[in-house]
């Protein structure tokens, strides 16, 4: 049975696993890596700016809400 070869395409040219150098493997890995790590840190920013908004939205919630006065001690 045969094995299908993993295929890269680098500006439009594709490369078979067994045409890198193991440099160009290892700095592939790299890029694989990092591109995961920004799709997480995106994924994580949005989650973020949602929850500040929504603490922005109850700050704003109880700024209108009728306050008691707080009694000295």
């Amino acid at each position: 049975m045969a094995e299908d070869k993993k295929v890269i395409t680098i500006d439009d040219k594709d490369y078979t696993e067994d045409q890198l150098t193991d440099k160009q493997k290892v700095i592939i890995n790299h890029l694989q890596s990092l591109s995961q790590k920004i799709a997480s840190a995106e994924f994580n920013l949005d989650q973020l700016k949602v929850g500040k908004e929504a603490f922005v939205n109850m700050l704003k919630t109880e700024m209108d809400a009728p306050t008691e006065e707080v009694a000295a001690e």
